[in-house]
């Protein structure tokens, strides 16, 4: 089965056509075609490539994500893509699935529709999805099946002393408020990787998996499933992010819409938008350009970097105690995966609990699966560069198969 996987940033489209099937191992499948939509509202560079050789890379007015969907499909469609029904099927990721969807789930106007209702609690994330699959609904029509893939599954059944909040039952009845979680197609992804490098059973997977980007979150892994996360209603919630606070005390947003003489929702965003690296360090949320700026002397700078380990290493902390230990910590995501400087300082001092770094495997490791600690260390440390759209399209491929299957046994 080929399946056409979309990934939808707040400024950024990402495809993927993959190659897959039943036996085909995580981070296995084939890659056919790839491309990249930045900079989505103004002037977007495009960036395609497929498995032939074909590139297309050029700057381009786009104005939101439906027209970039669009931009996508067209160049799929001078491939040869679509002339024989060639892909057989659309996976979306979608941010939030809210309570309702638990699973991957077949889209169709109902689903749309409530996926739509839903979109207050990740607006930057469920808008773009939105417009994608609307794009790709109109332009491909009903031919070819779509499926949503929610970042929240991966925690849907973490246990209640996790996903409560501490308030009066009643009230989170009413108004669905619980711990949904984020990341989770990237924290599956790392957790299926690892078992395949480490041939380790599901049932014995213990492990902590980090997604470091512009977004954080950590997530404590037993038997596979997700036990407890550092995001929560919203991905506001948890580590220290590049423009995100994380967490805060709850009074915060209240008090400075008191004080400054804003509204609670400007006060939102600015937690949302103007904190984390970016408002410590006065100057960015690229992680680059701090160690960058701290090396010539900068404090602020040097403080947003310090802040930023030291709030992960603290969650690592509590997820070994949640636990009750781990096997294994995993990097990924662009600052976990490329930054050998911000992982070693995450790890510094850690081997009270038996987490060790061999620096030199560290240095090495940008960019590319590989362990990174020494053979004899208790807590293993790995880096694994995230690919959402391999889980997208295994989601997706199930979920189509098992339909295919079920339409079969009623014939």
């Amino acid at each position: 089965m080929k399946v056409l996987v979309f990934n939808c940033g707040s400024s950024t489209l990402k495809f993927k056509v993959i190659g897959i099937d039943q036996d085909t191992p995580p981070g296995l499948e084939r890659q056919l075609a790839r491309g990249m939509i930045e900079r989505i509202g103004s002037s977007a560079l495009l960036k395609f490539a497929d498995e032939e050789g074909q590139h297309l890379k050029e700057t381009i007015r786009m104005t939101d994500h439906g027209s970039a969907t669009r931009q996508a499909l067209d160049w799929l469609k001078t491939l040869g893509y679509f002339e024989t029904n060639w892909i057989d099927g659309v996976g979306h990721r979608v941010v939030h699935g809210g309570p309702h969807f638990l699973e991957p789930t077949l889209i169709d106007d109902r689903v749309l529709e409530a996926i739509e209702a839903i979109s207050q609690l990740a607006l930057l994330h469920n808008h773009p999805s939105i417009e994608a699959i609307r794009a790709a609904r109109i332009t491909l029509g009903s031919r070819i099946p779509m499926v949503a893939v929610f970042d929240t599954t991966f925690h849907s059944d973490m246990p209640e002393r996790a996903c409560r909040y501490p308030i009066p039952l009643e009230l989170a009845e009413k108004h669905h408020l619980w711990r949904y979680g984020f990341h989770g197609i990237a924290h599956h992804y790392m957790v299926e990787r690892y078992r395949v490098m480490t041939s380790t059973p599901v049932e014995k997977t213990k492990i902590i998996t980090l997604q470091l980007g512009s977004g954080c979150s950590a997530t404590a892994i037993h038997g596979g499933r997700s036990i407890d996360t550092s995001m929560g209603l919203t991905p506001l919630e948890g580590l220290m992010m590049g423009t995100r606070s994380g967490d805060v005390d709850p009074h915060l947003p209240g008090f400075l819409a008191q004080r400054e003489g804003i509204s609670l929702a400007e006060a939102e965003a600015l937690l949302n938008k103007k904190s984390g690296l970016l408002g410590i360090s006065g100057r960015s949320q690229d992680m680059r350009e701090l160690l960058e700026a701290e090396s010539k002397g900068d404090e602020r700078a040097a403080l947003a970097v310090e802040m930023f380990c030291y709030r992960v290493k603290k969650k690592i902390g509590a997820y070994l105690a949640a636990l009750g230990g781990a096997e294994a910590v995993i990097f990924g995501g662009g600052i976990g995966e490329n930054s050998p400087e911000v992982r070693s300082r995450i790890c510094k001092e850690m081997d009270w609990c038996g987490m060790t770094m061999d620096e030199n495997q560290n240095n090495n490791t940008v960019g590319k699966e590989g362990r990174i600690s020494p053979d004899n260390a208790k807590v293993k440390i790995y880096v694994i560069p995230v690919d959402e759209a391999v889980i997208i399209a295994r989601d997706t491929f199930r979920l189509l198969h098992q339909n295919h299957l079920k339409r079969k046994d009623q014939i």
